[in-house]
């Protein structure tokens, strides 16, 4: 059985600060969560770390590109349209 039910997150107008501190603030718990995680699972089974450390990279990426855009002097009186949706399949 397949099942997929979709959250929204994310839906509104937003200052460039405000943005910034929402969307910050999600990419560096998603980073820590991995953090913990890692450290959890190679101390108590000995995991590989290598898929952790990939999507960690990833983020911290996708973290700094935004901020490069967000700190975009153009930008500061901008009212940014974020919207983000979270889809859960079950299998």
């Amino acid at each position: 059985m397949k099942q997929n039910q979709t959250f929204t997150l994310i839906d509104g107008i937003f200052s460039v600060d405000d943005a910034k501190d929402i969307l910050i603030m999600l990419f560096n718990y998603k980073i820590d969560y991995h953090n913990r995680e890692d450290f959890s699972n190679h101390i108590r089974f000995n995991k590989d770390l290598s898929h952790s450390q990939i999507r960690i990279a990833e983020l911290m990426n996708s973290r700094d590109n935004l901020t490069k855009m967000l700190d975009d002097k153009d930008l500061k009186s901008a009212k940014l349209i974020i919207n983000s949706t979270i889809t859960v399949s079950i299998e």
